[in-house]
């Protein structure tokens, strides 16, 4: 029988001799590894269910409206008679889609303008360096909405509302680690050798980029689903016969006095469940891609 049949004591701990319980609950990695993947299935379902059940979230229903939390309905039912569960992985299935679109939108933007002002010159760098300290100067809310309204409203409104407001803080600082890099040897030979900036930038920037811009687009959806929960709540941004979540809020005001309070917990804490596992998961990524950044 192998020595990794037995239980070992290292360090005081009890450990199981397989290498795969070893990996998962007592390697750090693994456990952030095994952290991701939840994260990453987690909100894989939320999406994919709420797909499923977007007619049944819009169904009108009078024979069973204002039911508390129960058995048939876990998160109750609304004035109309709408199941409030289904409708609520709808939305969050709506603000999912949205945050694949415009983190997407906005980490590709703070890509270019990060790259361009290492590798453009001076002139380049102070005018996009500008740029980004004046977006980063005007409220960042009161901005989203003014974008969201010019552009109609609605998903294409709050989509290209949030996609030009989030790129800021990635792309300050996907353009120092940029700098950083083009200071670089190899980057110096590269450029006296006649390599042009699109090349440099091809076979030396974005391959060591990549791990900083995958870490930023993980970290920008949380940011996304809450700003447009935000300015729909306000009135600014998805139409109220949309099944999303700022919706969904915004609705549950005028019942929680009559004492109808699964309309707004429920909603709010799958929310808020939906961010902290975004969050989780961009966390988590950082720490795979660049381990040194756990222990910070």
């Amino acid at each position: 029988m192998s020595m990794e049949a037995h239980e070992t004591e290292k360090n005081g701990e009890r450990r199981p001799g397989t290498s795969w319980v070893r990996l998962i609950f007592y390697s750090q990695r693994g456990r952030i590894a095994a952290g991701v993947i939840c994260a990453a299935v987690f909100l894989t379902a939320i999406a994919f269910l709420g797909n499923i059940w977007l007619e049944d979230a819009m169904a009108v229903d009078f024979s069973r409206k204002n039911l508390p939390p129960g058995p048939l309905y876990l998160f109750g039912t609304d004035w109309l008679g709408r199941d409030m569960m289904k409708r609520t992985i709808a939305g969050l299935s709506l603000s999912i889609r949205l945050g694949c679109v415009t983190a997407a939108a906005g980490a590709l933007i703070a890509l270019a303008l990060g790259t361009a002002a290492a590798l453009m010159g001076r002139a380049v760098d102070g005018l996009i360096s500008g740029l980004i300290d004046l977006m980063l100067g005007i409220p960042h809310m009161l901005l989203l909405i003014l974008i969201s309204y010019a552009a109609g409203k609605g998903f294409r409104g709050v989509a290209a509302g949030i996609a030009l407001t989030h790129w800021p803080s990635l792309a300050r600082l996907l353009r120092a680690e940029a700098l950083q890099i083009k200071t670089s040897q190899y980057v110096g030979i590269s450029q006296k050798l006649g390599m042009s900036p699109f090349q440099v930038a091809a076979r030396h920037l974005l391959p060591q980029l990549a791990p900083q811009f995958l870490t930023g687009l993980i970290l920008l959806f949380p940011h996304a689903i809450l700003h447009e929960a935000s300015i729909t709540f306000l009135g600014f941004g998805l139409p109220p016969e949309t099944p999303a979540a700022g919706v969904i809020l915004s609705e549950s005001m005028s019942y929680l006095m009559t004492g109808k309070w699964w309309l707004a917990v429920f909603p709010g804490a799958a929310l808020v469940s939906v961010v902290l596992a975004f969050e989780w998961l961009g966390q988590g990524l950082k720490a795979l891609l660049d381990p040194g950044s756990a222990h910070e």
